[in-house]
């Protein structure tokens, strides 16, 4: 990775680039082609992921959530989005509030299947994640001509780094569909604790403990 780089957290404005972005990391994404087919080839599939990617953007800007970008210079080369540990009641009710409304929004832009598969994605794997208070990684993504030159690296550390300085966090929970990114989480020390399925999808949870 070239330097001077740097990593900052995602304004409303940086939306643009996120969505072209993660739309374009995740375009193979095996639970991606699972639920929205393959976006690369069919203009139908590439609409509802963008929907869809938009629509994680802004909830990360609403909820518990924080996106960060790694730019360089201008230029944003890959991205993240993390679930911070539990809020407190008060605002749970109200991110429920907001959910819900752009729940029923989602559904103008993608089909009422893809969002059931969704969200027995997300029940399954939230079933799975550990029960004291955690980071979760949500996604994380790279420019597909950038990929390969630490970015992802570099964003994955920058998650460490922040969820070992949360004292109410005791680490950082994720998900994958795609076999070789475990042994690659495991470098970081991500351990895998539970594999299961979606729709005979595999996932492989792991989590990395606060060290």
């Amino acid at each position: 990775m070239s330097a001077p780089f740097t990593i900052s957290k995602l304004k409303r404005s940086d939306r643009p680039m996120f969505v072209s972005l993660m739309s374009r990391a995740f375009a193979r994404d095996p639970l991606f082609l699972h639920v929205f087919g393959d976006s690369d080839r069919d203009a139908k599939a590439r609409k509802e992921v963008e929907a869809f990617v938009s629509f994680m953007f802004d909830k990360s800007l609403k909820l518990h959530e924080e996106a960060w970008g790694l730019f360089d210079q201008d230029r944003l080369l890959g991205a993240y989005i993390v679930e911070k540990p539990a809020a407190g009641r008060l605002r749970k009710m109200l991110e429920g509030f907001w959910l819900g409304g752009r729940l029923i929004s989602l559904l103008f832009h993608i089909s009422g299947k893809a969002l059931n598969q969704l969200n027995s994605y997300m029940g399954v794997t939230r079933a799975a994640a550990p029960r004291l208070p955690h980071h979760y990684l949500i996604m994380i993504g790279v420019k597909p001509e950038a990929q390969g030159k630490g970015i992802g690296k570099a964003l994955l550390q920058h998650l460490l780094d922040s969820a070992a300085s949360d004292p109410g966090s005791h680490g950082i929970a994720l998900d994958t569909e795609h076999l070789p990114n475990v042994d690659l989480y495991r470098k970081f020390g991500f351990a895998l604790s539970a594999e299961t399925q979606v729709d005979l999808l595999p996932v492989y949870c792991m989590f990395c403990p606060k060290k």
